[in-house]
């Protein structure tokens, strides 16, 4: 891994632990329903994506999922494409 996504990472990780309403410290203690539709959540999709695809492509393909993600969809399973 090169810097740019270890940064990516870590900066996710962060928002994971601090500010997340489904993987937060605060959100475990509440016993809610999972707020996210998709899974993995889109933060979970974003890491494995940097992981599998590089940055760039990463962030590319995590707009696209961000973008799918409105009230209107439906709970799927949504992993990264191995290609």
């Amino acid at each position: 891994m090169n810097i740019i996504q270890i940064t990516l990472i870590s900066t996710v990780r962060a928002y994971q632990k601090i500010l997340s309403p489904d993987h937060s410290f605060w959100a475990r203690g509440l016993n809610h329903v999972p707020y996210c539709k998709h899974i993995p959540s889109c933060s979970e999709y974003m890491i494995e994506a940097i992981e599998k695809k590089w940055a760039i492509v990463g962030l590319y393909k995590w707009t696209g999922r961000i973008l799918r993600c409105n009230p209107w969809s439906t709970w799927w399973y949504d992993p990264v494409d191995p290609k």
